[in-house]
């Protein structure tokens, strides 16, 4: 893998938000930037069908929300003028965790209810205002030009909606970030590349989701609420505030090979909340006004590729967000991880353009570890989930079940529970010794794990 040849223009494929945050950094290096979209991009908070997610309730993180605030100075402050609800993450929402509600003290730790429409809306509307960035919709990238010996991307084949001629735009870098949809696997392969290795995680989810009209009894006041799944206990819930005095619910089950397909209408959406102990969910759907149809979605697997493992690669090519790996929806990290490639793209190039995709892979795929692991760890939990078991994990397991049922009693370690799951700590911050005394304090002895 060399260098970026020069610095004139930069294409990124798919306007996703792991696409807007790359667009925005090459701005910052390259002539001109040009993001190509197949949706039409609409000009209001609005889902698309391109992301299929964007009808579900999105969360941003705390890392996430630094992370925006570093690419865009001042987002934060445009999105509450536009309607985006402030409050402190630990007090103003209710997490159960295991069937234990962790202790609603404030904490500190601030976030933005938000839509992912307002929020994706707000951020195109930054991008698309930077010098030398043209985004275009309607859009299909149809595969990729090289040189002749095939070891350099040169651009890619577009075609517009409109039955225009398939054409070709000429670039120095190709970013895609076109999502679960990626089509770099089979464009690689065209061009005698090796498939990257691959790690599939075999969930089942399922969640449907409901826009209510929000009304200032609901939650007590509160802006949201999570019941987790977890062994035993395989339907959850999450109910958040947005912009607009609406109140967004998804319900939520898994089940690897034969999970019970979730329901769509009221009555038994509500049934299906009181089953998993959730009378104030089941509450909201038998009596708010709804704005919205419900909207199922299925969520087979997550994957991650690993192109740093790889001996070969084109030059002139990158992969992020999404398409490099995708999350378990639930836990609401795809757009913090876009965001932070972004800036790990962005120090990068200023370091210097050559190899630029190879220590771009390597520095990627140790900050997803992180949070690959959270994920993946939490949904091996479950026995029919394939997967690979250590001694480790178990003992791992163990602690964290002692630790969020004295989460529930000391609001110290729900903080830094939430710090954990918002990417602000690391996870082997849990197993530190004064924590490890506080859980011992309130749940028991436990088999103590190494922070290793």
């Amino acid at each position: 893998m060399s260098s970026v040849s020069s610095r004139r223009h930069a294409i990124v494929i798919g306007a996703s938000m792991g696409g807007l945050s790359a667009a925005r950094v090459l701005s910052d290096g390259f002539e001109r930037v040009t993001l190509v979209e197949r949706d039409d991009l609409p000009g209001e908070p609005a889902p698309r069908r391109g992301v299929p997610q964007s009808r579900h309730l999105h969360g941003l993180l705390a890392r996430g929300g630094e992370a925006y605030e570093e690419l865009f100075p001042g987002i934060r402050d445009e999105l509450i003028a536009a309607g985006a609800i402030a409050a402190d993450t630990q007090s103003d929402i209710h997490w159960h965790f295991d069937g234990h509600l962790l202790r609603p003290d404030p904490s500190g730790l601030v976030g933005l209810a938000v839509s992912r429409q307002l929020l994706e809306l707000t951020v195109r509307s930054r991008v698309g205002a930077l010098p030398g960035v043209t985004i275009i919709d309607r859009c299909d990238v149809t595969g990729l030009t090289t040189s002749p010996d095939n070891r350099r991307i040169t651009g890619v084949r577009i075609r517009q909606r409109e039955g225009t001629a398939e054409s070709v735009l000429d670039a120095d870098l190709v970013v895609d970030a076109a999502g679960r949809a990626t089509r770099t696997p089979l464009w690689l392969g065209e061009l005698g590349y090796p498939r990257a290795p691959e790690e599939e995680v075999r969930i089942q989810l399922s969640y449907v989701t409901q826009v209510y009209r929000r009304e200032p009894r609901h939650l007590d006041g509160r802006i949201g609420a999570s019941y987790n799944y977890y062994p035993g206990q395989p339907r959850g819930s999450f109910i958040l505030a947005q912009e607009d005095n609406r109140i967004i619910l998804t319900l939520v089950g898994i089940g690897v090979g034969g999970g019970e397909e979730l329901p769509t209408r009221n009555a038994a959406m509500a049934e299906y909340a009181e089953r998993f102990g959730a009378p104030e969910i089941a509450e909201i759907i038998r009596t708010a006004t709804p704005l919205t149809e419900p909207v199922l979605m299925r969520y087979p697997a997550s994957i991650r590729r690993h192109y740093e493992q790889l001996d070969r690669f084109p030059e002139g090519y990158l992969v992020v967000a999404d398409a490099l790996c995708s999350f378990n929806p639930i836990y609401g990290q795809g757009m913090t991880v876009a965001a932070l490639e972004a800036l790990l793209l962005s120090r990068l190039l200023r370091e210097g353009s050559g190899e630029v995709n190879r220590r771009f892979f390597l520095a990627a795929a140790t900050m997803l570890d992180t949070p690959w692991g959270l994920v993946v760890g939490n949904d091996l939990r479950f026995p029919d989930v394939a997967g690979e078991r250590t001694e480790e994990m178990s003992a791992m397991d163990e602690y964290l079940e002692r630790y969020r049922e004295a989460a529930a009693k000391d609001a110290v370690l729900g903080t830094e529970l939430l710090r954990v799951a918002n990417m602000l700590d690391e996870p082997a911050r849990l197993m530190a010794p004064d924590l490890q005394e506080r859980v011992l304090r309130e749940a028991g002895p436990v088999r103590r794990a190494s922070a290793a």
